[in-house]
């Protein structure tokens, strides 16, 4: 039995679980935000035991997402953030008791991993390229770093890059630092961002990591203005890439320096040859590569949750 962490609104789960439901494949989806409804049980008698709908033995998990309860009906705001604090400590307590023999991935391997300047520094000390890079809130400091790259600079979010608006969420992209805002540093706040060198790309590839199978995938970034610093910024089609061996062997590192079992790897061909680590999503989505490219990505992680 399989079992699924994640939401109602999570379309990468349900595009993998149509296949599941197609092979005739056993899983339970544990949608989080429903759990207040979900029949569970934590019970200790010489051993603990978790128990969720009635099922106490999992083969596998795969961890996606996890969305809290609203809880609106509870109307006095102290209680009601003390009781989702609650279920978000239940879901910790139900990681850490779960009878699986394998997970893709374990969920605190996951939290740690998506801290990017950790990604950086382990991907460097593997051997990636990776551009130079600074998080800092000191202009004088800044400014020095700017000089040094030419005043050729990205600033990208030091992480998810989202706010949730009341209407609408809205993204983050990755952004090139004009000369007359590095010039007026002291009319703006420092918040946490990411400084890096801006790469001249020849095009960017996006490797999906399941366990040691690699799924690389490129687009062709740079021939739309739109999207030359942020390929999200458009919808783009990407298209089978083979990766360089030693390129493999180092995502495959990565994956193993970072303890899990799945992973988004963004990486850039540049214009004199070399590929440059950007950063790893060790949770991202894949759903459009596989449409985009036919890499049996969903295969994969069936096998990897299967054996």
């Amino acid at each position: 039995m399989i079992l699924i962490i994640t939401h109602k609104s999570d379309y990468t789960a349900d595009y993998l679980i149509n296949k599941l439901n197609e092979n005739s494949i056993s899983y339970y989806r544990l949608n989080c935000e429903d759990i207040p409804k979900t029949n569970y049980s934590l019970t200790y008698s010489k051993k603990f035991n978790l128990e969720l709908k009635g099922i106490t033995n999992f083969h596998s998990v795969w961890f996606r997402r996890t969305k809290l309860p609203d809880l609106d009906d509870i109307k006095d705001l102290q209680e009601r953030a003390y009781i989702i604090n609650e279920f978000d400590a239940l879901l910790t307590n139900f990681y850490y008791t779960i009878k699986a023999d394998k997970w893709l991935s374990f969920p605190e391997n996951i939290y740690k991993a998506e801290n990017k300047v950790y990604q950086l520094k382990i991907a460097s000390t593997i051997g990636f390229k990776i551009p130079d890079t600074l998080v800092t809130n000191n202009i004088i400091e800044l400014q020095a770093f700017c000089k040094r790259c030419n005043y050729d600079v990205i600033i990208k979010p030091l992480s998810h890059g989202r706010i949730a608006y009341e209407e609408e969420t809205k993204l983050i992209y990755t952004n090139k630092l004009k000369k007359e805002h590095i010039e007026n540093l002291n009319s703006f706040s420092l918040t946490p961002s990411i400084f890096q060198k801006n790469i001249e790309k020849e095009y960017e590839i996006r490797v999906t990591m399941v366990g040691n199978k690699v799924f690389s995938a490129k687009v062709n970034s740079q021939e739309n203005e739109e999207t030359k610093i942020d390929w999200r910024r458009k919808k783009l089609t990407f298209s089978s890439y083979i990766l360089p061996h030693n390129i493999e062997v180092l995502c495959i590192d990565l994956l193993k320096k970072l303890d899990i079992s799945f992973g988004a790897i963004d990486l850039i061909k540049s214009i004199d040859g070399e590929y440059y680590f950007l950063e790893i999503n060790p949770n991202g989505q894949w759903a459009w590569i596989e449409i985009d490219t036919k890499a049996k990505i969903s295969d994969a992680i069936i096998d990897y949750l299967l054996n």
